[in-house]
């Protein structure tokens, strides 16, 4: 192929196809989005959002917005809460906690002395609880301002790739592409057809999640419950169920859910008989299955998201783990697209992400052992209750919850190398975030030092170098910070000693004109 479309194609406009475009688009690339939806999809999903996403959307300047839907849905969580209780009474958590395994946290136990959390900024003060469907519309619209062509209701079918591009087919028609990015979900067809690898473990239990109309339904604890015959969790917003057997996977999964179905399964493990279930809004079945594509790239051909990695839903960490495969993979494909770094710069997306994937999935099967109804499971999870509810165990927990441990393992000695930016305000009231922005990676220099920024200055065409003074850092002088927000050196020390190593690592060459 002589001529290309576009780029880059993008199988999928769930968020993480989208984050991905856009991404893709601040990077200069040419981005085309197909997804066999016509709209949006609003079957219940993920429900909030860790810090690593929460800071990845905030160094795109989308906080603001998350923000907003997240104060809508706690009034909706509160007045659930109440239950006819006054508002002064209901206990408000000053942060966000979650649960393992259903084993809920309790916030007041959690030590949050470590200065990593302070270092999160806006990011930390609490979980965003975002319904995937309003992140999915927020990050549409902001691709489309973007420049990024969606096209939905258009399936891609097949492709053909060779060692300089892809021909993508649609029921559409066919493109030519530079790239082929499957974020087409656990099901992918961009994978089967590629041929990846995808080993994992095979699913045990049959799960649904829905919003309903419900009735008798005073006898349901609120929150999560575990009985004899397996888990339930009623909340935290009227009609929002979740039921738990380890009876198999299902026969049909794709089938509808049907009201029937979620009543039945509903009382056999709740115990009680009359609750019924009405209309239903919205409804998904689920498994454990779980498995993790053994490479994220074959050739042209890369994948993102579910297409990757496919785990239970329990903690919502398949969104977020999506999400940061995107921010990892944009700035990367887009400089290779523009040829300011070479091919070899895709083989750094597999070698950080799939770690963190690998984590998510025992961190998933863990759960599934400690929720099973058999004696010796629940043996176990009475210990790992006696253990998550003290300060040290929630503190742990919490911190792998968030997500606030994830790191890259880069080159370099500095501590803060291979961590995501700190977020610290800086003097002039800003915050390193905002200077993300645009998508470029960053030099901060923290000294008012000449001398480094001029070694910098052979990359100004693709990296941003800001003079500012960080107040709650006063030992640091500077930092190199990827365009995903992670950093990539680090200077305690004037000279700037493997500044240009790491410069040319992530950025390329650089440029003579410059």
């Amino acid at each position: 192929m002589t001529t290309t479309d576009y780029d880059v194609v993008v199988a999928g406009a769930g968020p993480v196809g989208l984050f991905l475009a856009c991404e893709l688009r601040l990077g200069g690339a040419r981005v085309l989005v197909v997804e066999r939806l016509a709209e949006v999809d609003e079957t219940i999903k993920a429900g909030s959002i860790n810090i690593p996403s929460a800071l990845a959307l905030h160094r795109r300047g989308l906080l603001p917005e998350l923000t907003a839907v997240w104060e809508a849905a706690r009034e909706r969580i509160r007045a659930f809460m109440a239950g006819g209780k006054a508002q002064g009474d209901l206990k408000v958590p000053p942060r966000f906690a979650g649960h393992f395994a259903g084993i809920m946290m309790d916030p007041d136990l959690f030590d949050g002395s470590d200065p990593a959390w302070a270092d999160a900024g806006p990011a930390a003060e609490s979980g965003l609880g975002v319904p995937q469907a309003e992140l999915e519309r927020i990050l549409a619209r902001r691709a489309a301002r973007l420049g990024a062509e969606v096209r939905r209701g258009v399936e891609l079918t097949g492709f053909d790739a060779d060692e300089d591009g892809v021909a993508v087919h649609t029921d559409g028609g066919t493109v030519r592409a530079g790239w082929l990015v499957g974020c087409d979900g656990g099901r992918s067809t961009v994978r089967k057809l590629a041929g990846f690898d995808f080993p994992g473990t095979d699913p045990e239990i049959t799960g649904y999640q829905a919003v309903v109309e419900l009735t008798g339904h005073e006898r349901l604890g609120a929150g999560w419950n575990t009985t004899d015959t397996g888990t339930y969790a009623h909340g935290p917003f009227p009609g929002r169920v979740l039921s738990v057997e380890f009876d198999g996977p299902p026969a049909d999964r794709s089938a509808p859910v049907t009201a029937a179905e979620l009543q039945a399964s509903l009382r056999r493990v709740s115990g009680v008989p009359e609750v019924t279930v009405g209309k239903v809004v919205t409804a998904t079945r689920f498994t454990d299955n779980a498995r993790q594509a053994t490479d994220y790239r074959k050739g042209r051909v890369l994948l993102a998201g579910d297409a990757a990695h496919v785990h239970s839903p329990f903690g919502g960490q398949g969104l977020n783990l999506g999400i940061g495969d995107a921010m990892n993979l944009g700035w990367k494909l887009a400089a290779v697209v523009r040829g300011t770094a070479p091919e070899s710069l895709l083989d750094t997306y597999t070698a950080e992400r799939h770690p963190v994937g690998a984590w998510v999935l025992d961190w998933t099967r863990a759960q599934i052992a400690v929720m099973r109804p058999d004696r010796h499971a629940r043996a176990l999870r009475r210990v790992v209750t006696d253990l998550a509810l003290t300060g040290t165990g929630t503190t742990y927990f919490v911190t792998k919850i968030s997500g606030l441990w994830q790191r890259y393992d880069l080159p370099g000695d500095h501590p803060l190398t291979g961590a995501g930016a700190l977020d610290p305000e800086l003097s002039d009231g800003t915050r390193l975030g905002d200077l993300l922005h645009g998508g470029r990676a960053l030099l901060l220099d923290l000294a008012d030092d000449a001398g480094l920024r001029a070694r910098a200055g052979g990359h100004g065409d693709r990296l941003d170098v800001v003079t500012a003074v960080c107040p709650d850092r006063p030992g640091l002088r500077a930092l190199f910070v990827r365009p995903d927000g992670f950093v990539a050196w680090a200077a305690d020390a004037p000279g700037g000693d493997g500044l240009p190593e790491a410069l040319e690592r992530w950025l390329g060459t650089p440029s003579a004109a410059a």
